[in-house]
């Protein structure tokens, strides 16, 4: 049987270091990468992959690659909640044979995206008004843009004066990029970018270093985001000692870095060199992370109908609790970094269907054709010009230039009447009426009663007259009617 094998690399039940490595279809591919939204990229005769938009930031991208009848959809990071500058991750119901799907937040079911908006604006608001400096660590882009125009239209509506601050260079590199792909940013923004950019901001100034040893209230955004260097952790060492002040931790921070060690309590931290820094400021966290959460995931998995689940780019505990949430309804996998998992798909053949037999199919009370639920249809297959076709044996007859040869069967029927044999026929005329609604049901002066291409006829038995034998004839398409027949109810 083929199969497809999936080896991480990388965030194979850890987070961050993506490298995933599929072989599908004698290919090898290698993920992450960059693709074009809503682009199909033939690379070569066989394989095609296709780019669906991921929210997270801007640009991100889930693939779904495909090779032949086999197919996966890596998703890297992505967000299934729209926020205040992009929109939504989205996919089509693509059934690939695999899905591979970032698990960071796989745990966690997020509160109220506004609530979480209203209590960021009150920390920092209350931090502000007692004097105290607010230090928010974040990633260059996405959450930094997301917080950036929050709080700018927070300062604007309240007329605040305490100064907002953010790393040098970031901000004119984020609004090149914004202006460049505004139409990937999600719909408020687009309206609005024609009387106005959002992201050249009136009261977001750039950062000086020197700026961390000014007296008064400020806030600043500050990279990286996990405060395991750079910037944000040298303003986070000038600020830890003084109670009055702020740290909003807005996203996720891996295990050993000081993000997530203050997160954790720890208020003695041991920095280079032997020395220790003790932290007196408040520590908040209020996740504006651009993953997404528990649900999310499930929303992402259900809507896009996979075969199969794997799971990367998250801590293995809560994975494996995720794990048996989504093995409810589909097979999952979680292999640690090295580790390969082998999936065994179908092949599939596709085949088209003449419209003429799906109408047949209706008008004998059937339902159109669901994936989920696979029925059998009478037809005939046909191969024409390296394609298949299910169409009536009367098309296929034409199409392939065949004489029609009939098979019908038969079979004998013996019942008690005493009536004459006409009687006895009449008889099961009106029962048949009765059973077999919306058939088409003759009774023939030849003495002879027609269900459909069904032919009944009635004679007595030589040996016993109030014996009567139904001989019963029939033409394979229509072996459905038989079970409702009964003659025993007469």
């Amino acid at each position: 049987m083929p199969e497809i094998k999936v080896t991480p690399l990388g965030a194979g039940q850890d987070v961050g270091r993506s490298c995933i490595l599929v072989s599908i279809g004698g290919k090898n591919i290698m993920l992450d990468c960059g693709m074009h939204m809503g682009y199909n990229d033939d690379v070569d005769d066989e394989l095609e992959i296709k780019a669906y938009y991921a929210g997270h930031v801007l640009g991100a991208a889930m693939v779904h690659i495909k090779v032949g009848s086999e197919s996966v959809v890596y998703t890297g990071d992505y967000n299934m909640t729209p926020d205040r500058h992009l929109g939504a991750a989205w996919i089509d119901k693509c059934r690939p044979d695999i899905l591979i799907s970032e698990s960071t937040y796989a745990t966690t079911i997020r509160d109220s995206k506004r609530c979480r908006e209203r209590d960021f604006l009150k920390k920092v608001h209350e931090s502000i008004e007692r004097g105290g400096k607010v230090l928010i660590p974040v990633f260059a882009l996405g959450r930094a843009q997301e917080l950036c125009i929050l709080l700018e239209t927070f300062w604007e509506r309240m007329n605040l004066k305490a100064p907002i601050y953010f790393s040098t260079g970031l901000t004119e590199k984020a609004n090149h990029y914004y202006k460049l792909f505004i139409t990937w940013t999600n719909q408020k923004i687009r309206k609005t970018f024609v009387q106005r950019n959002m992201f050249e901001f009136k009261h977001i100034k750039a950062f000086d270093r020197s700026y961390a040893d000014n007296p008064g209230p400020m806030v600043v955004f500050a990279t990286p985001g996990m405060l395991h260097a750079g910037q944000s952790l040298q303003i986070f060492k000038k600020w830890a000692g003084n109670e009055k002040n702020m740290v909003i931790m807005p996203g996720y921070c891996v295990q050993g870095t000081i993000g997530h060690k203050i997160l954790n309590g720890q208020r003695k931290l041991e920095m280079e060199g032997r020395a220790t820094l003790d932290v007196k400021l408040q520590v908040e966290y209020m996740s504006f992370s651009a993953h997404a959460d528990a649900k999310g995931i499930m929303q992402l998995i259900r809507m896009a109908e996979p075969r199969n689940m794997l799971l990367v780019h998250g801590e293995a505990v809560k994975m494996e609790f995720l794990k048996g949430k989504i093995e409810q309804e589909f097979n999952c996998y979680m292999p640690a970094n090295g580790e390969t998992a082998t999936v065994t798909t179908n092949p599939s053949v596709p085949v088209d269907i003449s419209l003429n037999l799906l109408k047949r199919e209706m008008a004998l009370g059937g339902t159109l054709p669901d994936p989920k639920k696979p029925r059998s249809m009478h037809g005939t297959l046909i191969m024409k010009e390296n394609s298949l076709k299910l169409v009536s044996s009367e098309q296929a007859l034409k199409e392939l230039g065949l004489n029609e040869h009939q098979l019908r069967f038969t079979c004998r029927v013996q019942l008690q009447d005493p009536h004459c044999d006409s009687d006895t026929l009449h008889r099961i005329y009106k029962h048949l009426k009765s059973v077999l609604k919306g058939y088409t049901i003759q009774h023939l002066p030849d003495g002879t009663v027609i269900v459909e291409s069904i032919v009944i006829k009635v004679s007595s038995s030589a040996e016993d007259t109030n014996t009567k034998v139904l001989l019963l004839s029939w033409s394979y398409q229509v072996n459905y009617i038989s079970d409702s027949l009964s003659f025993e109810q007469m």
